[in-house]
């Protein structure tokens, strides 16, 4: 199978509740709902705190990432597969609508 379109991320803003509204590179708009994988622990858990959910939100390595380190180091982050991210619910621009 040929790939079409590989999604990369190009910019990432923190939503309501545990949410992501992610932009990719051909113009979608996803919302990714984190509350499930930040309730299953492990290297999740970091998210649970407000302040780091939204503060260390970025795009490290083409993707939906927290910046553990501070230092933008793509091998210290938590990020999130962009498969993933693509394949969420599929929304209108959350900052035209406000709701970001």
């Amino acid at each position: 199978m040929l790939l079409e379109y590989y999604p990369e991320v190009v910019q990432s803003v923190a939503g309501p509740g545990k949410t992501v509204y992610t932009y990719f590179s051909d113009g979608k708009i996803t919302k990714l709902d984190m509350s499930a994988a930040i309730a299953g622990g492990g290297v999740f858990s970091a998210l649970a705190d407000d302040s780091f959910f939204r503060d260390a939100l970025t795009v490290l390595n083409g993707s939906v990432a927290w910046d553990v380190s501070g230092n933008y180091d793509p091998t210290t982050c938590i990020d999130i597969d962009p498969f993933v991210a693509y394949e969420a619910e599929r929304v209108e621009d959350p900052l035209e609508l406000g709701v970001a």
